[in-house]
């Protein structure tokens, strides 16, 4: 009875979530690579900023 409620309420979402939980891995090293790769950058033109 609880997923014929869920299944109302949340409706696609919920296949969303379903594919996000089985490749949770995945998902969280690319957001984890991002965020890495941004801060690279921030510092990188921080220091081409100080040399000019």
């Amino acid at each position: 009875m609880t997923d014929m409620f869920l299944d109302f309420m949340l409706g696609p979402i919920r296949g969303i979530g379903d594919f996000y939980f089985e490749h949770q891995m995945i998902f969280n090293t690319l957001v984890v690579g991002i965020a890495f790769v941004a801060l690279i950058r921030k510092r990188k033109g921080k220091q081409a900023k100080e040399q000019s």
